[in-house]
């Protein structure tokens, strides 16, 4: 039968004594003063012993993250222009009912008004109860004659209205020197018209571009010495280019 040999006791075993391993210390530590005495000698410190041992990750300190290089900033295209810097600025804007406007919508005439025109009225016995308006261009430019007449009476505070069967296709034009006409129904033939007065003074104003709008000075043409006689009933027509047209005949 196989006997395994039997493990030696502690006793049989040697240890090195510590007197050897105070002379090897010893001969290492005299080794390293001869090389630092010889690089001090040399005066120009230890040379170059290749790259440096890499320090161990866990132990190096914390750093901040690296940062990326700035991008340096792309030319301009030389053959794109630079932006303008010119300031913008906004066309005036024309308020409603402001100063009396130069033109009319239509081109470049002007708009007939008591500036550049001369208005007369007239009563006439056909039809009955009628008064005709005239409206001659008295300047160097044509100029528009715009809706209708505005009529007031004294200090009346209402405005006719106009007769909207009486609207021309177009607006009426006229060449310096040309008139132009209107009719105004001063009171009811059957007698139906309310408030009935007489107006001793007449004041009529244009229309600019647009309905109601100001178009420049008014005129206060004479009214016969008696005055006029109206009513509830009055109205007037749209601007016509005939004295026949303006009064229906």
């Amino acid at each position: 039968m196989y006997t395994f040999p039997s493990a030696p006791s502690a006793s049989s075993v040697r240890t090195p004594r510590p007197r050897t391993f105070r002379r090897l210390a010893g001969a290492a530590a005299a080794a390293l003063a001869a090389l630092v005495l010889t690089a001090c000698q040399d005066g120009t410190g230890f040379k170059d012993g290749g790259a440096a041992a890499t320090p161990d990750p866990a132990s190096a300190p914390a750093s901040a993250a690296p940062t990326a290089p700035a991008t340096p900033a792309t030319p301009a295209d030389p053959a794109t222009p630079a932006a303008s810097a010119a300031p913008v600025t906004s066309a005036p804007g024309s308020a409603k009912n402001s100063a009396a406007p130069a033109r009319s919508a239509e081109g470049g005439r002007v708009l007939c008004n008591g500036s550049n025109t001369a208005v007369t009225v007239q009563p006439v016995s056909r039809p009955l109860n009628h008064m005709l308006i005239t409206v001659k261009n008295t300047g160097s430019k044509t100029c528009d004659l715009t809706y209708y007449p505005l009529l007031r009476f004294d200090e009346m505070q209402w405005a006719p209205a106009a007769r909207e069967e009486t609207k021309p296709q177009a607006v009426v034009s006229l060449a310096p020197g040309r008139s132009g006409y209107a009719a105004a129904l001063l009171s009811a033939a059957d007698g139906s018209g309310e408030g009935g007065t007489t107006g001793h003074r007449l004041t009529i104003a244009f229309q600019g571009p647009t309905p109601r709008s100001d178009g420049g000075a008014s005129a206060t043409p004479s009214l016969p010495a008696a005055g006029v006689h109206y009513d509830s009933a009055l109205t007037v027509t749209y601007w016509q280019q005939t004295g026949e047209d303006a009064l229906g005949s």
